[in-house]
């Protein structure tokens, strides 16, 4: 199990002795953990961690990608509920924009009053005195942690401002060995693929080339020796079932690598948000519970994400949707997965609909013990609903 890191007393009730070692109680705890973790992990436990050293109500820590957004973006003290009102993850605009170019600490007494803020969503809370420093790896700003609100009456201080200086510089020795950690695992598993494609080669080119045989041989015995033509074929059959369960075999072990580094949840929710920036449609999702609770075996992940892909891709490409809801829940023991959009529908029990992959959606939940229903009618938009055993 992953380490706890130890809840520290709010900085305010600390002197400064005290607080010195809250930090390190804290950095040490942070440096330990990302033996385990994945770096948005890593993230959140700095976040949480400078939130209650430093008795501040919100705490974000951005990391900027190169298309002027950012690659990931936690906080703390804001809802699942209230994220989703927010929206999309923020840009490198506003008072952020100018941390990520200057790389200075920032401490406002009032953000709003600062020519460098813009604006923000509706449902975004109300910030007031403000804290942000920059995370630094030499001369590279790998990203920025701010602090919000502080419940302690007066402000954040100078003093704070040296604290949570510290707290970067030992955060910044945080994200780098979480990444280090992340593509050593990157690279195990493509060693173990270029391993399992070599065995695909192997094993299962040797059953298809002795199915081939098996099946001329049964070709040629059907007039001059039908019983023995029909014990080919039952070999035919025996040799298609080893080649179809090897080849399953490897396509589960073949899954996608963000499931390894972020969890179903968290992959989910990523390329929702993705299409929700690319395309004109408004994509949301939404998990009803905790997310180490949706982990399932192997199978059923791959089945729900690949299910997922495939009902939001017509969703955006054919069914000329203006809004999409993606909900994951666990319910009775059960993944169930609902993909929802407003478009144009389509009638199921019509001929098959080409180009919406709705056999590819029904085998992979058929494999995966699962269930598939497709409601939809025209003018009156699609749900696709997954259930798979957890």
């Amino acid at each position: 199990m992953p380490e706890r890191t130890p809840e520290p007393p709010p900085a305010g009730a600390c002197d400064a002795p005290a607080r010195d070692a809250v930090l390190h109680a804290v950095s040490s705890a942070v440096l330990a953990v990302t033996r385990h973790l994945s770096v948005r992990e890593v993230l959140q436990v700095i976040v949480r961690s400078a939130s209650r050293l430093l008795d501040a109500r919100y705490a974000a820590l951005g990391v900027p990608d190169d298309q002027g957004a950012f690659a990931e973006f936690v906080a703390e003290g804001i809802s699942e509920e209230q994220w989703e009102a927010i929206g999309p993850t923020p840009r490198q605009h506003g008072m952020l924009g100018a941390m990520l170019r200057d790389g200075d600490p920032v401490r406002l007494a009032d953000i709003r009053r600062d020519p460098r803020f813009e604006w923000w969503p509706r449902a975004h809370p109300v910030l007031k005195d403000f804290l942000g420093v920059p995370i630094r790896d030499g001369d590279q700003v790998l990203g920025i942690i701010f602090l919000s609100n502080k419940r302690t009456p007066g402000g954040f201080t100078a003093a704070d401002e040296d604290l949570l200086t510290m707290f970067a510089a030992h955060a910044a020795i945080a994200i780098t060995n979480a990444r280090l950690y992340e593509r050593g695992r990157e690279l195990t598993v493509i060693e173990e693929r270029t391993r399992m494609a070599h065995e695909l080669h192997d094993a299962v080119s040797q059953k298809l080339f002795s199915l081939r045989l098996t099946a001329q041989a049964a070709a040629s015995l059907l007039k001059t020796d039908p019983g023995r033509a029909a014990r080919e074929i039952d070999q035919v059959q025996r040799l298609a079932g080893e080649a179809l369960a090897e080849l399953r075999a490897v396509i589960v072990e073949l899954r996608p690598a963000e499931l390894d580094r972020h969890g179903l949840v968290e992959t989910l929710r990523k390329h929702v948000h993705l299409l929700d920036r690319l395309h004109p449609v408004s994509a949301r999702f939404a998990f009803d519970g905790d997310p180490s609770a949706a982990r399932v075996d192997v199978t059923a992940e791959v089945t729900v994400l690949r299910v997922a892909q495939e009902a939001l891709h017509n969703a955006v490409r054919h069914a000329e949707a203006a809004h999409v809801d993606v909900r994951l829940s666990r319910r009775d023991g059960a993944l169930v997965l609902e993909v929802g959009d407003d478009g144009k529908g389509f009638d199921p029990d019509a001929d098959p609909v080409k180009g919406l992959g709705l056999a590819s959606m029904r085998d992979r939940a058929e494999n995966a013990r699962g269930s598939l229903e497709v409601v939809s009618a025209p003018g009156a938009g699609t749900t696709v609903r997954l259930v798979v055993p957890a």
